[in-house]
């Protein structure tokens, strides 16, 4: 037995371009991952620009949570792109839900008091809607050459 299963990659039937957006999702989700556990501030002041008052070593912390999430997803991700094509769908669906509650959060129900947004939120909603766009061409069979 190995550690991964044999790739389904064959069995994928979507588009490709599908699998290259999750390929740059993948690449959105890991650096930002890398950023928030790696970075001193976790991107808090330098990125976002947020004023973390005297609550700097909560905020990192919180940061450096988020950005364990973020490797961990990402690496799954990775993982479909390159091994497990089938469950691209589901990975898109799965980026599409993430990122509309990010927007939601972000800009109805838990805006910045201080009218400030950091640059996730602006990506948030466009990355929501791509990864629909990218879900329905992963659902559409090719057609056989």
């Amino acid at each position: 037995m190995s550690f991964l299963p044999p790739s389904t990659n064959a069995q994928y039937r979507g588009s490709p371009i599908a699998v290259a957006v999750l390929g740059l999702f993948t690449l959105g989700t890991l650096a930002p991952g890398l950023i928030h556990s790696f970075l001193p501030d976790g991107g808090a002041i330098v990125i976002a620009h947020l004023d973390v008052g005297d609550r700097g070593e909560l905020v990192r912390g919180l940061f450096a949570w988020e950005g364990a999430t973020q490797i961990a997803l990402g690496l799954g991700m990775l993982a479909v792109v390159l091994r497990y094509r089938t469950l691209t769908p589901l990975f898109l669906a799965l980026v599409a839900v993430e990122r509309g509650l990010m927007a939601l959060q972000g800009w109805i129900l838990l805006p910045p008091s201080n009218g400030h947004h950091p640059p996730e939120h602006y990506a948030s909603p466009v990355t929501a809607l791509l990864a629909l766009a990218a879900l329905a061409l992963s659902l559409r069979e090719r057609r056989a050459d």
